[in-house]
């Protein structure tokens, strides 16, 4: 085993030269240290390759169960600087996440991608149900929270301030959409994601460099173009490009075009394998020319052929990547791209925004979703719950003096019923008690997204439809109707939304008016948290639901 030293993942994507990270995937089933397996020799000969940077462990991609990533690292104590951990959202709640978390630093393992996470695919005696309690912003807030010293109730009632970690926290995210309404909301994530703790990000697959191009085009946009990117590569073969083809693993897009070119060279004598590589390498050879920071492969299970993808990389001259970026265009067909790019080159700069787009700013289409029912909740938002303004102050004392014995009177129950079926039919309200309704566009998360999610979209739409294919993703109906009436550009801006579970079956309207939901904390500017340690006090069953 070499001794040779090695850099560690935060100094390779804070240093100057490009890194190469890989991906290794678990298994279902046991593989006990005391009998290698294949995926364990094969981690621990990336480990000792000069070549690479660190390893990526994943959380059980695809939605099945697997082996968690942390048993892995378990078995390279000393390595944990050069290992990444890969966290998801769908099997836990924020209490077992925050479990995991204090797990991995205990470890030493420190290095941790925030994932929403697929949804289930399967499991024992039928498909499992989701968690979705957080979703990745939740999850990078929580991990940032922990850095800064995390503040719990004591033993006696008082805030204790538990030990900080040192989390280097990453995030996704997919620029491999077809059309705007799932792609900007996609980059204004990104950006939220950011502000909210995320210190480097890595994209979701696909095979046009134009659009991991625009992912840094948009950090830069932005201000923010110091955190680093990592370029993503997965090495195809016929099953999988035809299997990324379909649309049914979220996030990962192979077009018409591409999957013709992989039949074809699949029917050579290699069965393609020499392209497989070499468009895998040129790619490599892609981020490093555009000033990523890393570039990531997947998809292999021999330690040697990660090598051998690196060295031919590393085989093209200086300039060679140009001539490859306008090559690995393969776009679906009438695909929306936030910046303009050169057609020879597939360059463009930060400031050059589709001017489309620009223009459709000014006079958006109005698009089905913009109905008299939107517009009319968007009024009684105005009138009755814009805090401070209107009717919230005659509203506020109401509903305390409805309440003031700590439950509800008569006419709050009265209240309560009322708002509870008229919202049931207007939205489909589930009764959550902690409402985000205005936070998407008087569209309900809890009914109309299947991972129930209040801070953005997840990576898992295709041509605009659910990652279960089921229905129209939510958020790029949130997306159309908010640019509709100019509100697009700012719909990631505040605070986190943290549903609080102890308000559910309660009136939301009365937690509004009393400071009892998520809108309390976002109304004091962040001086109070969503996931507060001194929970609301919470009206009694009998109480309002929400419809702010």
């Amino acid at each position: 085993m070499t001794t040779e030293h090695h850099s560690t993942f935060r100094e390779i994507l804070g240093g100057d030269r490009f890194g190469y990270g890989a991906e290794v995937v678990t298994t279902r089933g046991p593989s006990p240290a005391d009998s290698p397996s294949k995926l364990l020799d094969m981690a621990a000969a990336l480990l000792d390759d000069p070549r690479i940077g660190w390893i990526s462990v994943t959380d059980n991609p695809g939605g099945g169960p697997m082996l968690p990533p942390d048993w892995l690292a378990g078995l390279f104590p000393q390595r944990g600087d050069r290992l990444v951990l890969h966290l998801t959202c769908k099997d836990m709640n924020r209490n077992g996440l925050e479990a995991a978390a204090w797990r991995y630093a205990s470890e030493g393992c420190e290095n941790i991608l925030a994932i929403t996470g697929d949804y289930p695919t399967g499991g024992y005696g039928g498909t499992a149900d989701p968690v979705f309690d957080l979703d990745s912003i939740g999850l990078i807030a929580l991990l940032r929270a922990m850095n800064e010293g995390l503040p719990v109730p004591g033993r006696k009632g008082a805030i204790e301030t538990l030990p900080a970690t040192d989390f280097y926290i990453g995030c996704v995210v997919s620029p491999f959409k077809r059309h705007e309404r799932e792609l900007v909301p996609q980059y204004f994530k990104l950006q939220r994601k950011i502000e909210v703790g995320a210190q480097w990000v890595i994209p979701q697959l696909g095979y046009d460099m134009r659009k991991f191009h625009e992912v840094k085009l948009f950090l830069e946009s932005r201000g923010l173009g110091h955190v680093p990117v990592i370029g993503n590569v997965y090495l195809l073969t016929r099953f999988v490009a035809k299997l990324f083809h379909s649309g049914k693993l979220a996030g990962c897009v192979v077009s018409d075009e591409l999957l013709e070119t992989c039949e074809k060279y699949t029917a050579g004598e290699d069965k393609g394998r020499v392209f497989f590589q070499e468009l895998a390498a040129k790619q490599l050879a892609v981020f490093k020319g555009l000033g990523f920071a890393a570039g990531y492969l997947g998809g292999i299970h021999k330690a040697e052929t990660f090598g051998q993808i690196i060295d031919l990389a590393e085989s093209f001259g200086e300039n060679d990547w140009r001539d490859f970026l306008p090559e690995i265009c393969y776009a679906q067909p009438g695909e929306f791209f936030f910046f303009d790019h050169d057609p020879k080159t597939g360059m463009s700069d930060a400031g050059s925004i589709n001017p489309e787009y620009v223009k459709s700013l000014a006079r958006p289409p109005k698009p089905k979703d913009a109905t008299l029912g939107y517009w009319i909740s968007r009024k009684v938002h105005s009138l009755a719950f814009d805090r401070g303004k209107k009717l919230y102050g005659p509203m506020t004392r109401l509903f305390r003096w409805m309440h003031r014995s700590g439950k509800p009177g008569l006419l709050g129950r009265m209240a309560y019923w009322f708002e509870r079926e008229s919202k049931h039919v207007m939205y489909g309200c589930k009764d959550c008690g902690d409402c985000s309704l205005p936070d998407c566009a008087y569209l309900c998360p809890n009914s109309a997204c299947s991972k129930g999610s209040r801070n953005g979209p997840c990576g898992g739409s295709c041509g605009g439809r659910c990652e279960l294919d089921d229905k129209d993703c939510f958020w790029a109906r949130v997306y159309e109707r908010l640019k509709y009436y100019g509100e697009s550009e700012t719909m990631f801006q505040g605070l986190p939304v943290f549903y609080n579970a102890e308000l559910k079956n309660t009136s939301a309207w009365a937690n509004t008016y009393l400071d009892l939901d998520h809108h309390a904390p976002a109304a004091n500017d962040g001086k109070e948290t969503a996931d507060s340690t001194t929970p609301p006090k919470t009206p009694s069953k009998g109480n309002t639901t929400d419809g702010n």
